[in-house]
This record gives C-alpha cells, structure tokens and sequence, in this order.
C-alpha cells in the first residue's frame, strides 16, 4: 500500500524549516502532498497561486511532492486523497502541546489518518512564517530563511 502523507500549512511564506521537514519525510513516505490550507483567521500576504509556485520551484526535480490547496478540516482533506498520514514539524515544547492537541482531536474525527511529528533542526528552530513575513513586508532581506532556488524579488506579495 502507497503512504501517502499530507503536510499541511499557510506557507506564507515557505521557509527551509518547511523544505527541511520535508526532504527528512522522503524517507518515510511514497508521496508527499504539501497542501496549502485556507485559513480564515489569517490575512496571507502571498496569493495562494504564489505559493503554490514557490513550493513547486522547490520541489520541481522530486517527482514524489505534489502540491495542493484545500478548504475544510485538514483530516478530510486526507480522507479525499487517500493519505493515512499528517506530517508536523514542531520547534518548540508550545508547538508540541499545539500539535498534540490537534492530533488526538484528529484521531477522533478520522482515526485513520495519523499525525506525525517531526523535530525541526535546532538551526531552524527559530524561523516562522510570520517572522520572515514581517521582515519581507519591512523591505528587509530575508533571503537566508526561505529555500536558495527562491528569490524573492520576484514574487509579489501584499494581498
């Protein structure tokens, strides 16, 4: 049977935490499905087309990453694919306590998708989505925190 793993996430914007977590799931998992999640209580300052972007340049030579959005709860989404899986990664002990429960309340609405959580590098541990956000949106050069393939510049944000 395929394991398939969903990793789901705003992305805005994708960092090398993310990419890290991801290249150290390939082992792991047949296929990986980065999917971008809608959520309501945060303003993205990337598109969800931009995003999708970024991660696919990324990923563009590893043929078992795919990239999706959804809406909804992230467990349906899974049942929708077929993937038994959820990968988290976590950087801190609140992240653990975060993630934990979400996972356990997964568990009971479809307890056949199982979370997993991963550790973030400790060169990593500091890096967020919304400090880089914050430091893109100040002018300032956040190249060293997003993949080496991504330049920024070249993607508008602002939505």
């Amino acid at each position: 049977m395929k394991k398939i793993a969903v990793f789901p996430g705003s992305f805005d914007p994708f960092t090398i935490g993310h990419e890290a977590i991801v290249r150290r799931a390939f082992g792991l998992f047949d296929e990986i499905i980065i999917a971008i999640g809608a959520n309501a209580l945060k303003q993205s300052y990337y598109s969800l087309e931009t995003r999708e972007t970024m991660i696919r340049l990324v990923f563009e030579d590893e043929p078992r990453i795919k990239v999706s959005h959804y809406k909804g709860l992230t467990v349906d989404y899974c049942k929708k694919l077929g993937a038994s899986y959820l990968i988290r990664g976590l950087r801190t002990a609140a992240d653990f306590e975060f993630e934990r429960a979400i996972a356990q309340t997964n568990r009971v609405i479809r307890p056949g998708v199982e979370s997993v959580f991963l550790l973030t590098a400790p060169e990593h541990s500091h890096i967020n989505s919304t400090i880089v956000r914050d430091i893109i949106k100040s002018g300032g050069d956040a190249s060293v925190f997003v993949p080496r393939v991504l330049d920024l510049g070249k993607f508008k944000g602002g939505n």
